[in-house]
């Protein structure tokens, strides 16, 4: 039967987003009249209400639903505005309910959305017998699964957000656009509305511009000591001035605008600099901050920290310079007690004052080498007894260190006794052989100056490898078999001092040896590399096989090079040596080697060695003094070579138009270059054909 409803001035809502916002929408009102009526939701609002008694209201309830009973229609018994129900309001409503027959009861809150639909549910399925049976849940069980949904559907919207929009920038017009298709963001809008979904996509860009100033913070913070640094590295200049002067005086700087940019408005994180991802440059007004002034003070304390080192730094060497107990050669280890306090250890690391000190070193020994090479020529007379080429005994050198002992420049050097010996020796052939290469004064030398000069001014002719230069370089080819030039070479490198040097005739030589017991014809086995020239070869046998295998590669090492300008190998120095077998030094087999030898020798144009005597050299297979000989040999070859060389200019120097003899001293403060340039820079000086210096 129809119902006749009185609703008067009630409009009609359709969704939670018009809540609050009645007057921007439709005055739609329900219509009066009859009208079919299936169920009925009977309302109790639970809440504490404005000048109302809730003892009333179930009065009111009560009547209504003895009314409506009357009509024999489905009805529920809904709780509304649980959200703030009064639980003695609330238990009174279960209380109506259960003295009413078959009366079901549904808490909800329309604010919350939670049970509204199964209220809707309920009513339908007392309705219609044939849906299932909706089970009843109360209001805080159901405002805890409806948290849960929402916290679920509030989830997985800001994953579509965070994956949709990477800028600060985005709109949420466009944004909404796009996420519309989205269940993400259908199902939230179901259950929050869009204002809400709206206001997560607002903090989300709010979060990512914050991050994004920040990164741009960092950035010019990471930027600004280096300014600071460009623009203040006077500490004198900022010292003493206030935060407000400093900025005035980087205002003035040249070279501000490359590291500042003033901007109009401010504060920089407030305007579009933020977006100006190309511009690097430092807003003025970061300085403000509390993190930038503390850059500043690091920078001031940074350029206070730097003098203060600096000043200890030159403390300390002036602590070494006066010092009577750091002398040459003295170990750090012995010094360290004389010269530290805390002061240096404080503001000096260990590589600091340690590279100080071996500068410092450098400088006393290289000064009381000098001294020392000094006190050499004043007693000159202490060597003219040395017979030519020969190295001191030990007898004679006792004698020279005994008569120099109480000089102080003998003394200075007491720590340094293998270099302070070294440089005796060099002087002993400095005196019997008196070179550039000999020259005490070394880079000094004036000969040696003149020919860079000389060759600084002119282009040299081409040279034969085998004339090489450097004198003090010995490059030897060691050629044996089964172990022989591994042997020997071990056993020269032992006579050696530890950088490889050998003393011939009282001078130090670099001696380079390449052992070579395999097929010459091999690159492995060459004689000759990009990086070895040599001098001379050492050949090596102890038995027919081994040399024959001497013979073959000697042959073979000369075929290589027939016809090629630079056979320099066909004219390479040879010496033919039999090893010892460990002292036998007699027999039918070792007479027979030695002939075959001999021959093999005349036949290769080269010399030949006899065995080493028994008990010389024991546990040796040749000894000090054969290889002496050897290396001296290759010496006296070296020397011919460049005497036949200088030969062909001398017919250049007689054709010379005017010959100038010029005599400097070494060490002399006069420089070499004011000698001879105003003569070199004339237009008709050229080089002369084949004179080593001529012009």
């Amino acid at each position: 039967a129809a119902t006749k409803l009185a609703s008067a001035e009630k409009l009609m809502y359709f969704c939670t987003d018009q809540l609050g916002l009645e007057q921007d929408f439709e005055q739609k009102q329900m219509p009066d009249g009859k009208l079919l009526v299936d169920g009925f939701l009977l309302c109790v609002d639970v809440s504490r209400g404005m000048n109302r008694n809730f003892d009333d209201q179930l009065k009111f309830v009560s009547n209504l639903y003895n009314q409506l009973a009357k009509t024999k229609k489905a009805m529920v018994v809904v709780l509304t505005k649980c959200d703030e129900g009064v639980e003695r309001y609330i238990r009174d409503a279960h209380a109506f309910a259960l003295s009413k027959k078959n009366l079901q009861v549904v808490e909800t809150s329309a604010r919350s959305n939670v049970n509204v639909d199964l209220a809707f549910s309920t009513v339908v399925q007392l309705v219609d017998k044939s849906r299932g049976k909706a089970k009843i849940i109360p209001y805080f069980e159901a405002l805890k699964q409806q948290s849960q949904q929402i916290a679920a559907a509030k989830d997985k919207y800001e994953w579509l957000v965070g994956r949709i929009v990477k800028s600060h920038n985005e709109a949420w017009a466009n944004v909404s656009r796009k996420m519309q298709p989205a269940p993400e963001y259908q199902d939230y809008v179901y259950l929050e509305g869009t204002q809400k979904a709206k206001k997560l996509f607002l903090q989300h860009v709010h979060r990512l511009k914050q991050e994004h100033i920040e990164r741009r913070r960092k950035m010019y913070l990471a930027v600004l000591p280096q300014a600071l640094d460009a623009l203040v590295p006077d500490l004198d200049e900022i010292d003493h001035l206030s935060k407000a002067k400093v900025e005035k005086l980087l205002e003035a700087k040249p070279d501000f605008p490359k590291w500042f940019v003033v901007l109009e408005e401010t504060p920089w994180d407030a305007t579009s600099h933020v977006d100006a991802v190309d511009n690097e440059r430092i807003p003025f007004d970061l300085l403000e901050t509390a993190a930038a002034e503390q850059l500043l003070e690091a920078h001031l304390e940074k350029l206070r920290d730097e003098r203060k080192r600096a000043e200890m730094r030159r403390a300390f060497r002036e602590n070494l310079e006066s010092s009577p107990f750091v002398t040459p050669g003295k170990p750090w280890e012995e010094a360290r007690s004389f010269i530290m306090n805390e002061d240096f250890y404080a503001w000096l690391e260990e590589p600091v004052y340690m590279d100080i000190y071996g500068k410092h070193q450098k400088q006393l020994i290289d000064r009381a080498k000098e001294d020392f090479q000094e006190l050499l020529l004043e007693y000159s007379e202490l060597f003219y007894e040395l017979e030519l080429d020969a190295k001191p005994s030990k007898e004679k050198m006792g004698v020279i260190q005994e008569v120099l002992g109480e000089e102080q420049r003998f003394k200075a050097l007491q720590k340094l006794q293998a270099e302070r010996d070294a440089l005796i020796l060099k002087h002993i052939h400095f005196v019997y052989h008196p070179t550039k290469e000999t020259c005490p004064s070394c880079s000094a030398c004036v000969d040696a100056k003149a020919e860079q000069l000389l060759g600084s001014r002119f282009i040299r002719p081409s040279r034969n490898p085998l004339l090489d230069s450097n004198v003090d370089r010995i490059n030897l080819v060691i050629l044996g078999k089964d172990g022989l030039a591994r042997e020997l070479a071990n056993e020269i490198r032992a006579l050696c001092t530890n950088d490889d040097k050998y003393v011939i005739e009282g001078k130090m030589y670099e001696l380079a040896l390449r052992p070579i017991e395999g097929n010459v014809r091999l690159p492995v086995n060459a004689f000759q590399t990009p990086t070895f020239q040599p001098h001379g070869c050492l050949c090596l046998y102890n038995s027919k096989e081994s040399l024959s295998y001497v013979v073959e590669s000697i042959e073979k090492s000369r075929e290589s090079t027939v016809g090629r300008r630079d056979n320099h190998l066909g004219h390479l120095p040879l010496t033919l040596v039999l090893v010892n077998k460990r002292g036998d030094t007699s027999g039918e087999t070792l007479h027979s080697l030695i002939q075959q030898g001999q021959q093999i020798a005349s036949k290769l144009q080269c010399v030949f060695l006899d065995p080493a005597s028994a008990g010389i050299g024991y546990g040796r297979n040749i000894n000090e003094k054969q290889i002496s000989q050897v290396l001296k040999g290759l010496l006296d070859s070296k020397r011919n070579l460049n005497l036949v060389s200088s030969t062909s200019g001398l017919k250049d120097l007689l054709d010379v138009d005017l010959r100038v003899v010029m005599c400097l001293m070494c060490g002399d403060p006069v420089n070499a270059d004011d000698v001879l340039l105003p003569i070199l820079q004339s237009q008709s000086c050229r080089p002369a054909g084949g004179v080593s210096g001529g012009v």
